[in-house]
């Protein structure tokens, strides 16, 4: 197994340093250039902690026209940028280059108008994701997209990888509640994609970039959809002898036509991981786990709980437990919520991120353990598995070389038996580095040729987030 590669940087730019320093600390003040190496080190990795660059420097630009003067200053010097939101990727998506700076939103953390009669709301990217309907929360309105990282995470992140969570069953990912953004491309031009109606004309150039990782602009403003909170949500936890019929359970929910708000699957390892966590009451006597929720009146849920447990019980359900007030419903989705921090008490871990078709769930559940006890070590599934969106955590020892090449291999094979299933190598986490080199495993040559093709019409010199995504042999201009 061959560890992800960084291109080697080029020692002449090193000598550039402090000339590229005291460009930027004339754009910005002093507090918001970071040069120190001390400093710098709080930058050099994301939540891919395995693989650690050291930035040239860091700048934590206040606004969207300060964000446009660093990247003139970097497009005519011709650095290299990564952008930054709290750094909580998971696949390596803000790691920076020893040649290139880190420009961070964190400073852009204001929420700048709320349109209750337009259910909307206009955001600097640097706000956090749980911030959003925080706000508005009082007055009835929440914002939809709800990663686990979502306490930290910020919606500049979440745009880069078009994040999802435990809710997007029913009400999509990133790119379905967001109306508008505006972007600072690499020369420094502002330019407004999108704007506050759910359809506008024209290409959908939002489509492109939701999910665009940081490579065509940084976006800096970003106005989103608030949704009416529903007058009541029940979850509740189905317990299954294995984690074949829990599966088969989820494909037979989603089969039957119902939706509810969230499908999150749980085999043994990460049941006990997280109860031992959370203390959420989960059944510790079982092989898997779904937590299920629905959501409306009592008659509403009531209703659709009926269906989905009769559909359980034909799928040799063996534990019923359902949620009987805020505070048993706050513990379950804390346990669920806090399941990739519990496991790190356990172990080092990779998360991986592969989509798959629901009717191939207990097939790739099934083949995923093969895969990971065929290198020697331990893996538990935790998921949106509505969606078919696994997150397979493969345990290891980060200080073992030779495990970590393990874990990485495995990863690997399970991220390819994905594809292989019908699904696709990410549903939320983004390709970064982790699963740059597999992008030909998804796609032709023909497709990464175009994809580039696209990217290099935003940024013809690769300077925004380089060493992404793309096979670093592939580039084009």
């Amino acid at each position: 197994m061959t560890h992800i590669a960084f291109p080697l940087p080029d020692p002449s730019i090193l000598s550039r340093r402090d000339a590229i320093v005291i460009g930027l600390q004339a754009i910005l003040p002093n507090e918001c250039v970071i040069s120190s190496e001390n400093e710098r080190r709080a930058y050099e990795t994301d939540a891919l902690t395995a693989y650690r660059r050291m930035p040239l420097a860091v700048v934590l630009p206040r606004t969207t026209e300060e964000v446009s003067a660093v990247l003139k200053f970097c497009s005519q010097e011709g650095v290299k940028v990564v952008p930054r939101g709290a750094g909580t990727s998971l696949s390596g998506g803000a790691i920076p280059q020893e040649d290139a700076i880190v420009v961070g939103v964190s400073k852009m953390n204001r929420i700048l108008e709320v349109d209750y009669a337009n259910r909307l709301a206009r955001v600097q990217t640097g706000v956090t994701n749980l911030s959003i309907t925080d706000a508005v929360m009082p007055d009835g309105f929440f914002y939809a997209p709800d990663p686990s990282s979502q306490l930290a995470c910020t919606i500049a992140g979440n745009i880069a990888m078009n994040s999802g969570g435990a809710h997007c069953l029913k009400y999509g990912v990133t790119i379905n509640n967001v109306l508008g953004v505006r972007m600072v491309l690499i020369d420094g031009t502002i330019v407004d994609i999108g704007g506050d109606a759910l359809d506008p004309a024209g290409l959908d150039l939002l489509g492109l970039v939701v999910g665009s990782e940081g490579q065509l602009g940084i976006v800096t403003e970003a106005t989103v959809r608030l949704l009416r909170a529903a007058e009541g949500a029940r979850p509740v936890l189905f317990g299954f002898d294995s984690s074949e019929d829990a599966g088969g359970c989820v494909a037979a929910v989603i089969g039957a036509g119902i939706v509810p708000v969230a499908m999150e699957f749980m085999d043994k390892p990460a049941i006990e991981i997280c109860e031992a966590f959370a203390h959420a009451g989960y059944p510790l006597d079982v092989e898997a786990m779904l937590i299920i929720e629905v959501e409306g009146s009592e008659t509403e849920m009531a209703t659709q709980l009926g269906k989905i447990i009769d559909i359980a019980k034909a799928h040799g359900v063996r534990v019923v437990k359902e949620s009987r007030s805020a505070m048993e419903t706050a513990q379950i989705w804390k346990g669920r919520k806090s399941a990739f921090g519990a496991t790190g008490r356990v172990a080092d871990y990779i998360c991986m991120d592969g989509t798959v078709p629901t009717s191939q769930l207990v097939r790739v559940l099934a083949r995923t353990g093969e895969i990971v006890k065929s290198y020697g070590l331990r893996v538990a599934n935790v998921f949106h598995a509505g969606d078919g969106n696994m997150h397979p955590l493969i345990l290891y020892n980060v200080n073992d070389p030779a495990e970590q090449a393990k874990a990485e291999a495995a990863g690997n094979d399970i991220l390819r038996l994905c594809v292989d299933a019908g699904g696709c190598l990410t549903g939320e986490h983004g390709v970064g580095i982790e699963k740059r080199d597999l992008m030909r495993h998804q796609f032709s040559e023909v497709d990464l040729h175009q994809q580039m093709r696209v990217r290099a019409v935003f940024d013809p010199d690769w300077l925004l987030n380089p060493a992404k995504v793309f096979p670093l042999e592939g580039r084009v201009q």
